[in-house]
């Protein structure tokens, strides 16, 4: 963990202590439920919900646009809006409708719904791949993307960005070690297999590594967001995504393209705004506006190879699907938050605030000469404690600082303002406003006086 982010660590110590006290007062009915939550796992419905900067999670009252109550009647603006799973807002009214009419008509059918082939449809739009298949997270559909190409190419491995994210698939869990060779992410919770028996990995931005490790001829996919995110933004160089495209071209591998967090930079995500031409696109969260739900495209020679293999068992026990996935319910939500919450004019709008929001950010870091830097995709912006801003994984995850990030979390918080607990990620959504980034860069900068 970086200690190098141009703050008095002493005073940062007394701070944090101060800000954690008020979050404990603040927050005594959501202290009560987390302590009387025996017979969770954790203490929470799952275990990443304790990531959470004031020593125990925020409870949920209700969540409207871009504004959470909680328990204790405390109301925020909200730009984690569920790590993007609810970009378009929360409980945006044409999802409600379309839920509820769903709802009132059956759950879990096992059977197709019209909704789905307009879902399918308006992704296809705005993706470019023209055939689409759902499942209940993006976790899953990386998964079943990735069985599907190792089956057409026979080969073992799928290659990955150090310190990318794709949900929990084991074959992401690879980093790059000091030695610059694969090695397991640490942390990483009962891996099946060694893995590096599994996958290769290499750095964003790093083209000739990434064809050191392509040349060994047994890589399925490149699986890799168009952007870094969970390790906060780290945008592709000029000519990078271009170079992916040609090295995997060039040695057989199919591209995915996860743009389950990149969708932030517009109605068809980073692959629609670069220009990019991939060979499965997988996404999940903001589409269902809030409902699970996880879809992955596929170009149109995919679906050529896949149709022609009579060995492969897609219909039952082949390792591709579950008995909810497709439900009658998260279609529902899918079609509505297209067609309806996410449009395109919806996209310019938050894209607007964006820019506005990391403009401000500059302007009060730069005024402190602090070493940090701001990064935006889109509707999505994130500031680190370093600049110039990291190039690749590696970089970025040397230059967090857990302790400096939890204070200026439980200080916005305290003061009504979430941002995205596992990092200093931003959010707009459709109802976000001015007011809104006005009203945060008021709170940062009162933080940031005190701290310096």
């Amino acid at each position: 963990m970086s200690t190098d982010s141009g703050v008095n660590r002493a005073r940062l110590h007394t701070l944090a202590d101060r800000e954690r006290a008020v979050f404990a007062e603040r927050h005594a009915s959501s202290l009560r439920a987390y302590g009387e939550a025996r017979h969770l796992f954790g203490r929470v419905p799952m275990t990443w919900m304790n990531k959470a900067a004031g020593d125990f999670p925020i409870y949920l009252d209700r969540a409207y646009g871009n504004r959470i109550v909680d328990v204790d009647g405390n109301e925020f603006i909200d730009f984690a809006l569920g790590d993007t799973g609810a970009m378009a807002g929360h409980s945006p009214e044409p999802v409600v409708a379309a839920v509820t009419e769903r709802v009132r008509n059956g759950l879990s059918t096992m059977m197709p719904t019209e909704d789905a082939a307009a879902a399918g449809a308006e992704l296809a739009r705005r993706f470019g791949l023209p055939a689409w298949s759902f499942a209940l997270t993006a976790t899953d559909a990386n998964r079943w993307a990735i069985r599907l190409l190792r089956a057409v190419t026979g080969r073992s491995k799928i290659l990955v960005n150090s310190y990318c994210y794709h949900g929990s698939v084991d074959e992401s869990l690879i980093v790059v070690g000091p030695d610059g060779r694969g090695t397991s992410r640490e942390g990483n919770v009962g891996a099946p297999v060694d893995v590096t028996l599994t996958s290769r990995v290499a750095e964003f931005n790093d083209l000739a590594g990434l064809e050191r490790e392509l040349a060994h001829g047994d890589v399925a996919a490149v699986l890799m967001e168009p952007a870094l995110t969970n390790i906060g933004i780290v945008l592709p160089e000029d000519g990078y995504l271009a170079g992916v495209r040609e090295l995997t071209r060039k040695y057989g591998t199919y591209l995915i393209k996860d743009e389950t967090h990149t969708f932030s930079a517009g109605p068809g995500g980073a692959t629609a705004f670069w220009g990019l031409e991939p060979d499965v696109v997988t996404i999940g969260k903001a589409i269902g506006g809030g409902v699970p739900v996880g879809a992955y495209g596929l170009g149109s020679d995919l679906v050529e190879a896949l149709d022609g293999r009579a060995d492969l068992d897609l219909i039952d026990m082949g390792g591709v699907g579950g008995t909810l996935a497709g439900n009658p319910v998260s279609m529902a939500a899918t079609r509505a938050t297209l067609e309806h919450v996410l449009t395109d004019a919806a996209f310019d709008s938050m894209i607007a605030t964006a820019s506005a929001f990391a403009g401000g950010l500059t302007k009060i870091i730069g005024g402190y000469g602090l070493p940090w830097s701001v990064s935006r995709l889109g509707a999505r912006v994130e500031y680190r404690f370093a600049s110039p801003a990291p190039r690749n994984g590696t970089e970025s995850a040397a230059s967090a600082d857990a302790e400096l990030e939890d204070f200026l979390h439980v200080y916005l918080a305290n003061r009504g303002v979430l941002l995205t607990p596992f990092h200093n990620m931003a959010l707009m959504c459709p109802t976000t406003s001015l007011a809104d980034v006005a009203r945060h860069h008021d709170i940062f900068d009162a933080a940031l006086k005190e701290l310096l």
